[in-house]
């Protein structure tokens, strides 16, 4: 039955902000978004999701976005979240601190504010114990955040 607490909805599917569409308020979802119009809100992922938000040329965010994957082309004013992956395309416009787990810049787009690297696993989260008498040894091809 519609709209009863055992209806619970696990279909994947894609919300779109159309060109002709502007949302006031708080953006909440769990699977792919899609904003070709404007947001004057901040847009988070359901805790545990794999969601990925997509700001396309058009597309314009006036707030803080916490999503997983994210891939802006449009103009978000706000700081930005990813645990995941984020791209910035070609016109990407951004007014705001990025923080990021791993981040793709294409030639043309612009950050106006910090990178901020985040590191996700555990073994980055402890503290360093200095002196360390063992000596360290760097992996041939390790990657330098």
């Amino acid at each position: 039955m519609w709209g009863s607490k055992n209806d619970i909805r696990k279909e994947a599917g894609i919300t779109l902000i159309a060109n002709n569409c502007e949302v006031v308020g708080d953006v909440y979802f769990s699977d792919q978004l899609l904003v070709n119009g404007i947001i004057k809100g901040n847009i988070y992922a359901r805790e545990g999701s794999k969601a990925a938000v997509t700001v396309s040329k058009n597309g314009i965010v006036r707030g803080e976005i916490r999503v997983p994957n994210i891939v802006i082309n449009g103009q978000v004013i706000g700081d930005i979240h990813s645990d995941k992956h984020i791209e910035l395309a070609v016109n990407a416009q951004i007014k705001g601190n990025v923080h990021y787990s791993l981040i793709e810049m294409v030639m043309g787009s612009r950050v106006d504010g910090k990178l901020v690297h985040v590191c996700d696993d555990a073994a980055s989260k402890q503290p360093v114990k200095e002196p360390i008498s063992t000596p360290q040894v760097a992996a041939v091809g390790s990657k330098i955040a």
